[in-house]
């Protein structure tokens, strides 16, 4: 009876920990992955260069205002042309797919159109390389550490004290 309630708690505990695995997976940090798109801010019609780090197979990068783009196996960037009708103002979602992973940057329409404006699109800087987390465990921050590990220590000692726990059976 006691081999039973161990190998119950074992598994209790294996499947919390397991619990969290797809989260992690889904958001691409463990991989090196990352998707960016330059400049943020852009007119109607102006181009803007999708750059993909990270990512062993080919990167698909799909968005509402241009046409999918492919960034092929071993190159790093590609450009796209934004659609002219895009609505001036508003921020529209660039998804970057590698295989199982996404990552989602976002960009913003500069009032006017590029070419027919005599005011062209601000110059964006860039955010320079990325050099760390800056405190983080693969974009994890100390609260959701801790929580993460409450969780995982109180799975454990519930498991624990219930193997330990003897019945009126006699066991």
């Amino acid at each position: 009876m006691r081999a039973i309630r161990v190998a119950s708690a074992a598994l209790l505990g294996l499947t919390a920990l397991g619990m969290t695995a797809p989260a992690a997976h889904a958001r691409g940090d463990e991989t090196g992955f990352q998707g960016t798109v330059l400049p943020q801010t852009i007119a109607a019609g102006g181009q803007v260069t999708l750059r993909a780090v990270g990512c062993a197979t080919d990167v698909r990068v799909s968005s509402g205002i241009f046409e999918d783009v492919v960034i092929r196996r071993g190159e790093s960037h590609a450009k796209a042309v934004v659609d002219w009708d895009v609505k001036a103002g508003a921020s529209y979602a660039i998804t970057f797919y590698c295989g199982t992973f996404w990552q989602t940057s976002n960009v913003t329409i500069a009032g006017g159109r590029q070419g027919h404006s005599p005011t062209p699109a601000p110059i964006v800087p860039s955010r320079g390389a990325h050099a760390g987390e800056g405190g983080t465990v693969a974009g994890f921050d100390l609260r959701e550490i801790g929580l993460g590990a409450l969780l995982i220590t109180g799975s454990i000692g519930a498991a624990y004290h219930l193997s330990r726990r003897t019945g009126d059976d006699g066991a």
